[in-house]
């Protein structure tokens, strides 16, 4: 009775483990940034052709490139450009503060909701009370069957 068990050997985690299924692998690594800043990828080339203009605009808004030595465990593409620096496939990995990050985003917000007032107003113009242009940007709640 004692010949058919199994030996101890046998019976490890490694062997009642479940199997890996496979997983897409991330396009862009991701980085743990230190407190207080955000990452984006910019990009410096489009099919080999550098693009010089959103480079240095992304900089002068305040994006740092982030130093390859600083983060050894991501494989970097060779651009000579960028030296030092963490690039992948035409894009160039860069960290500002979140203050400044918030700025901009506020910025952009405030620009496209003053672009939406100018079309309104166009519109607004235009508009005729016989024939309305669009409604106003209102919802109204209506409530079927048994109300309480």
């Amino acid at each position: 009775m004692a010949e058919n068990r199994i030996k101890r050997d046998n019976d490890t985690r490694e062997t009642k483990s479940r199997k890996r299924h496979w997983v897409k692998p991330d396009v862009l690594p991701s980085i743990e940034v230190e407190a207080g800043y955000e990452t984006r990828w910019v990009r410096i080339s489009t099919l080999g052709v550098t693009d010089a203009s959103n480079v240095s605009s992304k900089l002068r808004e305040g994006w740092e490139p982030v130093k390859a030595e600083d983060y050894p465990e991501i494989l970097s593409d060779n651009n000579e450009r960028f030296e030092g620096n963490i690039t992948q496939g035409g894009l160039l990995l860069c960290k500002a503060p979140e203050e400044m990050v918030k700025e901009r985003n506020e910025y952009y917000e405030h620009q496209t909701k003053s672009q939406m007032q100018s079309v309104d107003n166009n519109l607004m113009r235009e508009n005729d009370p016989r024939m309305p242009l669009f409604n106003e940007r209102t919802t109204k709640v209506t409530s079927f069957g048994k109300g309480n």
